[in-house]
């Protein structure tokens, strides 16, 4: 490959799971353009989010840091104004970043207000988007309820539909996430029995292309200044409603048996009794809501891949694909009625797990090509990387990831993680409320390894799985005497983990070794009793007559 590599394409998408992809063995699934950039690439195996719920997990990717570092622990928490991100660690190695598509970031309007910081001022802008430029932004959840509208702000989405004709004042649930009934009524996509009903909207119209084509528009607008381009697609995320004619091109006997055991109904931990009881979990127990659902699901993902192929051309026609790095990923999965559960939030793999492709154009990364890795790999690991691709080095005083660059490059990396760590705060849930945990109480820590995993439950018993033994994590090991060693193991490397200086992000390593002592050359002398106690450049400044 020829050319210099300075570009980024960093594509997330909403709720896609890491087994619902043919290159990761799905048996009905075809997906050839994720394949096609894993054969360009190295697929890895064992890629873990830092929470398993869209805000959070969104706030590592972009920082580069643990939950436990940035706080914003749940969906509409706000990311501290003050975190670096990964467009501030890009913009310092002459790279742009900007986004298209979904972040689910919410600002930190006190802390703006605090530091005088406007959004009509540049800085005030990045601080309040993530650290992105926005070329377009959509989150793609326009509900509507009794209470309000969920979300707020422009409606980029929607304004192109009207544009196109669409009528209404919200269009995204009318037409490209609702139906059409035998009445000419509106069959929405919010319920799921009309799943297997193509969306009310032309194909090339729906979200997915659209954001293709925004993101194509972005390219092409650069030229040749280095950019990351965060292209966030809003799908396979619910609604779980797809146009045609990807509406049929799945069906029931299409749908994996799910991984679930009557077991894990018996004496379950009170937490994983209260999620599998919950609204979502009841419906995913039902055959008929998943038969539904997960044809619908593919469908979906089945356009994300077209919609990929789609814009790899485009890359390949424009010369760009030399000098571009493309990263797939997700920000979670979806238990799709595994575990008795739906959504996502708790740490089966289902949920916690998530696909990550990357590839690297430039020669050094020729021999990996269509390799699997099944290193043990964190999130954050991608604001490192981007660093490093960029030519940085990696400040890992605030970057708490490692770059994943020696994989890519056929190398061996220096003493690898030996765990992953993810959380999940479900203090705004009726799970805690049901279980009557305080808002401080209701977190949740995972610890995992290639044969364990761990979760810390505040206040309850831990949660234990052994992945050798149980790869579907149907027993849990967390009241068996048998692994009292085990459980302690992993609590401790837990206790380790938390005792990391997440904190200290103003100093490196290398400018605190470079400043110890140094306020002996200032003249600042503490313990000396007299002047032999210390050297002849500071008693030539302290000794002799007054006021020279």
């Amino acid at each position: 490959m020829s050319g210099k590599p300075r570009n980024i394409l960093f594509i997330m998408y909403d709720q896609l799971r890491f087994d619902y992809l043919s290159c990761a063995g799905h048996p009905y699934l075809e997906t050839p353009n994720f394949d096609r950039v894993a054969s360009m690439g190295v697929r890895f195996t064992r890629a873990y989010v830092q929470s398993p719920v869209c805000g959070a997990s969104r706030m590592s990717f972009y920082t580069g840091r643990y939950v436990h570092s940035h706080g914003a622990s749940w969906n509409g928490f706000p990311l501290k104004v003050g975190e670096i991100t990964l467009g501030d660690h890009l913009r310092r190695l002459g790279m742009d970043a900007a986004l298209v598509g979904k972040t689910h970031m919410r600002v930190d309007a006190d802390g703006m207000e605090r530091l005088g910081l406007t959004r009509d001022s540049i800085i005030g802008a990045r601080v309040a988007e993530c650290g992105f430029d926005i070329f377009v932004r959509d989150d793609g959840l326009w509900g509507e309820g009794p209470a309000g509208h969920y979300d707020t702000g422009p409606q980029p989405y929607n304004d192109y539909l009207k544009e196109k004709g669409y009528p209404g004042s919200n269009p995204w649930h009318d037409f490209a996430n609702s139906a059409v009934d035998d009445d000419g009524d509106m069959a929405s996509g919010w319920f799921m029995e009309n799943a297997d009903k193509p969306a009310n909207i032309a194909e090339e119209d729906s979200e997915t292309p659209w954001l293709t084509r925004r993101a194509e528009e972005f390219i092409a607008s650069r030229g040749d200044k280095p950019w990351l381009c965060h292209l966030s697609y809003i799908k396979p995320h619910w609604p779980y409603i797809v146009p045609a004619p990807y509406h049929d091109l799945y069906s029931a006997s299409d749908v994996i048996a799910p991984v679930r055991s009557e077991g894990e109904r018996q004496n379950p931990h009170p937490l994983y009794r209260a999620f599998m009881d919950n609204t979502i979990g009841k419906a995913f127990r039902r055959d008929e809501v998943r038969e539904k659902v997960i044809p619908a699901y593919m469908g979906l993902i089945k356009q994300c891949d077209d919609q990929l192929g789609q814009l790899l051309d485009f890359l390949e026609r424009s010369g760009r694909l030399e000098d571009t790095m493309i990263v797939i990923t997700s920000d979670h999965g979806d238990y799709l009625g595994d575990h008795w559960l739906g959504e996502k939030d708790l740490f089966h793999e289902q949920s916690v797990k998530v696909p990550m492709i990357i590839f690297d154009p430039s020669a050094k990364a020729d021999a990996t090509r269509g390799q699997v890795c099944d290193a043990l790999v964190e999130s954050i690991d991608l604001a490192a990387t981007f660093v490093e691709f960029a030519g940085g080095e990696v400040p890992d005083h605030v970057l708490e990831g490692r770059s994943l660059m020696p994989f890519l490059h056929g190398e061996e990396p220096a003493e690898w993680r030996d765990f992953v760590i993810s959380e999940y705060d479900y203090s705004q849930t009726s799970m805690a409320e049901e279980l009557g945990v305080p808002p401080k109480q209701a977190r949740l820590f995972m610890v995992a390894d290639k044969r364990w995993k761990f979760t810390h439950v505040e206040g309850f018993r831990p949660m234990l799985f052994d992945l050798v033994n149980d790869p579907q994590e149907l027993r849990d090991l967390g009241d068996d005497a048998e692994y009292e060693d085990i459980r302690r193991m992993m609590a401790e490397r837990l206790a380790e983990w938390a005792r990391r200086p997440s904190q200290r992000t103003t100093k490196s390593d290398a400018q605190i070794i470079a400043g110890r002592n140094g306020s002996d050359g200032k003249g600042i002398l503490i313990g000396a009793y007299e002047e032999a106690d210390v050297g002849p450049e500071f008693t030539e400044r302290y000794t002799g007559k007054p006021g020279r």
